[in-house]
């Protein structure tokens, strides 16, 4: 059923309308899953988790419609989340230069460990901005949306790739038509739910390739079950810094 209507819709949810969240075991869905990479222990896997996952399919998209390093440097919004912290790292190991944005000052070393070469302040994205702006970044993996993302896009460059994968910031797109029909700016939807199964086995296959063990002991912070609602306000609260693993043994 990969691909069709019932397969697709079924693996909306999980964790959510399905039974399973934080769980030592779940029964699932065969088609739900994909094999564990064996350059990953499930611990790591996890740390990948959701996030990690989309961030391969963002960088997955913009080479796929030809962005390349040359072409110039490649913008992160969101930084310091896990999607824009596992893009980093991605990008970076892909030869690309990376500029990452974030509204947290205080995490820069961490994002230049990641690989970002550039921080800037989210605030230079975050307000309403003119349609089209001085020409900054070859491509653009963004997580935040709203006014962030149509700043992106209007200061991306001639022929660059925006790769589109979240909402942090609003589900509202206040933009123009200017950067796709002048400058002729791609915008790609990033969608990590209803992917088929050879995208996201593409997706895992950079992850295992380019993500090392190294660098998600950096993004990583380990928790106990019971520090869960804890961190689950902090979160919400934009306080969290890469990914949580949770330990529901503990």
């Amino acid at each position: 059923m990969e691909g069709g209507r019932q397969g697709r819709t079924q693996r909306l949810g999980r964790g959510e309308t399905h039974w399973g969240g934080l769980a030592q075991q779940a029964r699932l869905k065969g088609d739900w899953l994909v094999p564990l990479p064996a350059a990953f222990t499930s611990r790591q896997a996890m740390a990948i988790g959701t996030a990690g996952y989309t961030a391969s399919l963002c960088v997955e998209a913009l080479v796929a419609q030809g962005l390349q390093p040359a072409q110039g440097e490649v913008l992160v919004t969101g930084a310091s989340g896990g999607v824009g912290s596992v893009a980093i790292v991605l990008l970076k190991k892909a030869g690309f230069t990376v500029a990452a944005s974030t509204g947290k000052a205080s995490e820069a070393d961490y994002l230049k460990q990641l690989g970002a070469t550039t921080v800037i302040d989210r605030a230079e994205l975050g307000q309403q901005g003119k349609p089209l702006q001085k020409e900054r970044w070859a491509g653009v993996v963004d997580s935040v949306g709203s006014y962030t993302l149509a700043n992106a896009c209007a200061q991306t460059r001639y022929g660059g790739v925006v790769a589109a994968c979240g909402l942090a910031q609003g589900m509202d797109f206040p933009a123009s038509v200017a950067p796709f029909i002048l400058r002729g700016v791609s915008l790609l939807g990033i969608d990590s739910v209803m992917a088929p199964k050879p995208r996201r086995l593409k997706a895992w296959e950079r992850l295992a390739r380019d993500l090392d063990g190294a660098a998600l002991d950096v993004i990583a912070t380990e928790i106990g079950l019971a520090e869960v609602p804890a961190a689950a306000a902090d979160l919400l609260q934009g306080k969290v810094r890469g990914r949580i693993v949770v330990d529901v043994n503990r």
